[in-house]
């Protein structure tokens, strides 16, 4: 969930991270399942599975779950569902730009779940078209810092990416965030794996061109509306255009204990 990852860090008791982790596990084998329909089960000839297998393995997604999914998509293996990738543009709390990105086998139901959530928590829906503009499809790896005891900097992922297409690390605390061109997802992808640097997750994604600032009371809003769209079965990815600085991000923490 793209610019989340210092709430979600944050701010989840057990119950609660025992629960969206069994929910993120689902979403992940739904992503293996379509990327294998689209690609192949192969992931040596497929990068979008390669890397949907990867983060799901970072995740702790169980090996045989993994494969499951592999064969469902490819069709080695009866069961799998007709899955359609639906994005729904809105506006939340503050302003703030969002893309909701599903992937469902019921249109009818994605569609009122999300309108509900939205209308509930502050937020409503766009027509199509009028916050898609605010946005590029880019490519994403996040890098976690600390490997194995020692600490990876921005200069050496920049030295590993930069030829391969690598325009911009961005420092989110445990992570760098390092953007591309979606074309140039995979090579930048291959170049970390090249120069010995691990990686938790490489997708294309939705990047914002611009974003806008929240005071705590804002983000204590878009989050709320944030963490129940994130709930919802059908919902695959959020993009939003947010900014929430590390002094309003520790009020929310202070507020919160």
């Amino acid at each position: 969930m793209s610019g989340h990852s210092k709430w979600a860090t944050t701010k989840h008791k057990k119950a609660a991270l025992d629960s969206k982790r069994s929910k993120l596990t689902t979403k992940l084998i739904k992503t293996i399942e379509v990327a294998a329909r689209m690609g192949g089960g192969d992931p040596a000839g497929n990068p979008t599975l390669f890397d949907a297998i990867q983060k799901a393995k970072k995740s702790s997604v169980t090996k045989d779950n993994i494969e499951r999914a592999v064969k469902r998509g490819s069709g080695a293996e009866t069961g799998g569902a007709d899955y359609q990738t639906i994005m729904y543009e809105g506006y939340g709390p503050g302003g703030v730009a969002i893309l909701i990105e599903c992937l469902t086998d019921n249109k009818n139901r994605a569609a009122m779940e999300v309108r509900t959530a939205m209308s509930r928590n502050g937020g409503s829906l766009a027509d199509p078209g009028s916050v898609s503009f605010l946005f590029h499809r880019k490519g994403v790896v996040l890098v976690p810092v600390d490997q194995d005891g020692k600490t990876i900097g921005e200069d050496d992922v920049l030295e590993a990416t930069l030829e391969a297409g690598a325009d911009e690390v961005n420092d989110l605390g445990d992570n760098l965030e390092v953007i591309s061109e979606a074309t140039d997802l995979v090579g930048v992808r291959t170049a970390l794996q090249a120069a010995g640097i691990d990686y938790d997750s490489a997708e294309a994604s939705f990047v914002p061109d611009n974003k806008i600032a929240l005071d705590a009371d804002g983000a204590a809003k878009f989050f709320q509306l944030f963490d129940v769209l994130e709930d919802l079965d059908d919902v695959q990815n959020l993009f939003a255009n947010y900014d929430v600085s590390d002094d309003v991000l520790a009020e929310l923490e202070s507020a919160d204990a």
